[in-house]
């Protein structure tokens, strides 16, 4: 997941623009490139939660570039971010996330701890909490209507 937040950095370094007025020389490249880093592992550890990405990523580095850069450095974002889904998208789902931490079903038991067993690919519940994705399709619809 290293290459895709640094292709980001690097496609859009040129144009970070600098503050005069900070202690470290490239504070601001630092923080575009920090910024990308968190958005990519966030799309790799938690997708199913992160909603926009490349709106998350673009909103938290829009400051640091001049007007007349932001649209291309919306480009450059969603077309990156996009790459990384497509890339996690077909992963094997053979138990292990992109970082190689194992699976676990997104429902908690009755004692409120973490079920620890294997999700279903499409869905992210075990065979056992099946019924929890019904009901969040359900309220989706209730909330889009």
């Amino acid at each position: 997941m290293y290459r895709f937040s640094r292709a980001i950095y690097l496609q859009l370094a040129d144009e970070i623009i600098e503050d005069p007025h900070t202690v470290g020389a490239h504070a601001n490249h630092e923080r575009v490139l920090r910024a990308c880093e968190a958005a990519v592992e966030r799309l790799a550890t938690d997708r199913r939660y992160f909603a926009h990405p490349s709106r998350t990523l673009f909103n938290d580095i829009r400051a640091y570039f001049p007007m007349s850069a932001q649209l291309r450095a919306l480009g450059v974002v969603e077309r990156y971010m996009a790459l990384a889904d497509q890339f996690l998208t077909r992963l094997p789902q053979n138990g292990f996330d992109a970082y190689g931490n194992p699976l676990q079903c997104r429902a908690s038991t009755r004692k409120g701890t973490p079920c620890q067993r294997m999700p279903l690919p499409h869905n992210g519940y075990c065979p056992s909490h099946q019924h929890l994705a019904e009901t969040e399709e359900i309220e989706a619809e209730v909330l889009a209507a």
